[in-house]
Formats: C-alpha cells, sequence, structure tokens
C-alpha cells in the first residue's frame, strides 16, 4: 500500500487543479472568505482601544455595507449576462468547442466570486450590525474591513473592464485555444505517453478490460494507477487514451499477470472497477491531456471563417500559422524510453499523421478552392518537412502531397494552380504528378 500513498498526493493535486478551475467552487471559497473576515473582525474589535474605536460610528460601516449589498446583486447578474452572451457568441461564429474556455476564463470566474462574496460580506455585516454583536462603539475594525473589501471590488471592476475590451473575440480566443494545446504539448512531451511505457502491441493473453458506459476519454489518473498496478503486480496496456470515443462495452485497457479482472475478493475491489474508476469516461471531450483536441479546435476556427457566411480567409491563414508553432515543439514518443515514470503502464503514442489531419484536415478541405489559404498551407507543410524529428518530417511531406492534389482539382484558374505549384515543395509538386499519372 505505500506506492498507493505515494501517488496520493499528485493525484489530489490534479483533482483539485481541475476543481480550482470550475466557478461554483472560487465561489463558495470567496464566500467563505468573507465570513471569515466578519469573524476577524469581531476577534480584533476588543483589541482596539476606546479612542480609537470611537473615531468612526456604525453609520459609517453601515452606509458602505448598504452600497455593496445593492451594487453587487446588480453588478453579479450583469456579469452572469456578459458570460452566457460571449459564450453564445464565440459558440456561433468560431466552434462550440470553445465553449469550456469561456466557462473556464480565470478573469471572470474571479470576477465573479469577488461580486458575490462582497455580497455574502455584506448581507452577513448588515445582519450582525441588527441584531447588535456590532455596536456602534465597536464598528471601526468593521468600517476598515469594509473598505478593503470595497477596494478589492474596484480593483476587480477594473481588471475585468480591461478585460471584456477583447474578451470573447476571435484573436482572444484562437489566443487561449493555442496557448491550452502548446501547455498541454509541453506537459505530454516532458512525460511522453503520459510517463508510461509506449503502447507498440498488445501482448497475446492479455485479458481485456471493458468500459460500462460510452463516451469520451477524458482523463487519465496514471499517477495512483500505476501504484494500484504495482502492489498488485500487473501490467496495463491502455488502449483508450485521452481523447479516444469508447462504445458500451468496448475494451479501454488490457491486463497482463492475472486471469481475472472483474472479481477480486482479495482485494475487496475487482481490477475493472479500480481501471473504470482511473479512466474518467465523459460526455465531452477536453483539453487536459488531449493535445490533439487543441489541434481540433483549431482547424474548427480556421474551417468556419471559411464558410459562405463568414468567407474570411485572413483567420484561415492566422489558425495555420498558430497550428503551425505548436507543432513545432513535437518530439516523436516511441524512441524516449528514458522518460519512463510509470512503468506498470502502456500508453499509445501520438502519431504525427494524426496531429496534422487534426490541425490541417478541416481548413485544406473546406479552403481548397482559396489560392490564399492553399498557398500559405504549401509554405507551412514545406517548412514542417525540415523539422528534426523524421516521424513529423515525412507526415508534412504525405500530407503536402494531398493537399496540393486536392487543391488542385479544387482551383478552377490556370494562374492560380501555377502559384500554387511555385509555393509547394518540388518534391511535392513531382510526387503529386506521379501519383496523378498513375491514377
Amino acid at each position: 500500500m505505500m506506492g498507493q500513498w505515494k501517488a496520493l498526493p499528485e493525484t489530489i493535486w490534479r483533482k483539485a487543479v481541475d476543481y480550482w478551475r470550475t466557478l461554483w467552487v472560487r465561489v463558495l471559497l470567496m464566500g467563505a472568505l468573507a465570513l471569515l473576515a466578519i469573524g476577524l473582525t469581531q476577534l480584533i474589535s476588543p483589541l482596539i482601544p476606546d479612542e480609537l474605536s470611537a473615531f468612526v460610528g456604525g453609520q459609517a460601516a453601515d452606509r458602505l455595507l448598504d452600497i455593496i449589498a445593492n451594487a453587487m446583486l446588480a453588478a453579479t447578474i450583469f456579469a452572469l449576462t456578459v458570460m452566457v452572451s460571449v459564450h453564445r457568441n464565440t459558440a456561433s461564429q468560431w466552434t462550440p468547442r470553445v465553449h469550456r474556455l469561456i466557462l473556464r476564463d480565470p478573469t471572470t470566474q474571479n470576477t465573479l466570486a469577488t461580486f458575490i462574496g462582497a455580497y455574502v460580506y455584506a448581507l452577513a455585516g448588515i445582519i450582525l450590525r441588527e441584531i447588535g454583536i456590532y455596536s456602534d462603539d465597536r464598528a471601526l475594525v468593521l468600517f476598515v474591513m469594509t473598505v478593503f473589501v470595497l477596494i478589492l471590488i474596484v480593483y476587480a471592476l477594473v481588471r475585468w473592464t480591461l478585460h471584456l475590451q477583447t474578451f470573447g473575440s476571435l484573436i482572444d480566443t484562437t489566443r487561449q485555444v493555442e496557448e491550452i494545446t502548446v501547455r498541454q504539448f509541453r506537459e505530454r512531451l516532458e512525460t511522453p505517453c503520459l510517463g508510461a511505457n509506449p503502447l507498440r502491441e498488445v501482448p497475446e493473453g492479455a485479458v481485456p478490460v471493458r468500459t460500462k458506459k460510452a463516451g469520451y476519454v477524458s482523463m487519465m489518473y496514471q499517477e495512483s494507477l500505476n501504484a494500484q498496478a504495482r502492489e498488485r503486480e500487473i501490467e496495463i496496456y491502455l488502449v483508450a487514451p485521452p481523447g479516444k470515443f469508447l462504445h458500451m462495452n468496448e475494451t479501454m485497457a488490457y491486463v497482463t499477470g492475472t486471469d481475472e479482472v472483474e472479481s477480486d475478493p482479495d482485494e475487496g475491489r475487482s481490477i475493472g472497477d479500480m481501471l473504470r474508476d482511473h479512466v474518467v469516461v465523459e460526455d465531452l471531450r477536453t483539453y487536459e491531456q488531449d493535445p490533439r483536441f487543441g489541434l481540433i479546435v483549431m482547424g474548427e476556427i480556421g474551417s468556419k471563417a471559411l464558410s459562405p457566411g463568414i468567407n474570411d480567409p485572413g483567420t484561415a491563414i492566422d489558425v495555420i500559422g498558430r497550428i503551425a508553432r505548436i507543432l513545432s515543439d513535437f518530439e516523436g514518443e516511441g524512441d524516449r524510453i528514458g522518460d519512463v515514470v510509470h512503468e506498470r503502464l502502456y500508453v499509445p503514442v501520438m502519431e504525427p499523421e494524426d496531429l496534422l489531419e487534426d490541425g490541417f484536415g478541416s481548413i485544406a478541405r473546406d479552403g481548397a478552392g482559396v489560392i490564399e489559404v492553399q498557398q500559405r498551407l504549401q509554405k507551412i507543410l514545406k517548412g514542417l518537412m525540415s523539422h528534426p524529428d523524421p516521424g513529423l518530417s515525412a507526415a508534412a511531406k504525405q500530407t503536402a502531397i494531398i493537399e496540393f492534389r486536392r487543391a488542385m482539382q479544387g482551383l478552377k484558374f490556370d494562374n492560380d494552380r501555377l502559384r500554387l505549384a511555385n509555393s509547394a515543395d518540388d518534391s511535392v509538386v513531382e510526387a503529386a504528378e506521379e501519383q496523378d499519372q498513375s491514377a
């Protein structure tokens, strides 16, 4: 059991971070801090000399509390309205897949939590004043604390006002998607295969573990899962990495070292139940542990910009450049054996072909007849062909050939075809012509 206890802090920390990104947790914390502030005023008030306590009367604190109580309710409703409006606009204009980023925007969440916390503080202060807990000759600390709360409110308002200048805009949305995708890529590359062994093939005789519900694999708690595998002396082959969709009763993992995964009276809980607890299956795909999802969202934004109703090739070109920046840090996971942290786990590697398809696939398809988009795409793929990772370099060349052939069929004007051929790598043009002739 010692290995499980060592893995417990990392698992708890990851769960705590995930909860911290939700609005209700921040609201509860701010409300609790507001009540704590009220309690501190009760403890500090008896320590203040009488001559200082009489310096400020209770009516001054009452006026401030009334202002906060009246203003914060309206401000909270207004902030919620803005958040919902931005959420709907970004979902309709760019892609619905950015809604979780909007809902988890830290500035908006902190602002709402500050408003609600200040409202709770004001209500608690008014109630305590009405029942006589705070007398007029002991209101100095309450007044000072209320002024401090007002300063926090003003700071939150200024910060939120500045944030609203770009909140929900195309530039801000694409930047947020790029930042979280880059962050997930770096975390994945720092611990290849989530710190597990690269999964190349499942050994014969491995026992399958099946999921009991359909959905996307959104999270793996590999630290405690590896500790459980070490304690039970088994090895786990996680064939369903984060981002994969599982059907009901589909195999989510294979286990070696045991013949029974659904009943284990000695441990009190079966291996299958333990696995299903550590591999979270939800109805929506998430950005955490899934860099491919960020690439898909980026591609959807670029593809949506090419729709007839929007007709914005510039956005698609910008997105292509952002995807190239994300992929520039790619390193193949299969050969980095020295980075294995969870020796009992096996996780599939990220394939460069899938990454390129996730990022560029929809843009290349919907922009097949737009010469500016195709030129930019070929130039980016030409640059990726010289990437130091051989897998990504080869995948970039194959993608360039496919998209060059698609674009040559989509472009109707001969001069546009000539421009595209001049933008593409010579080897890509030659390979595409050979494939066209053989077809």
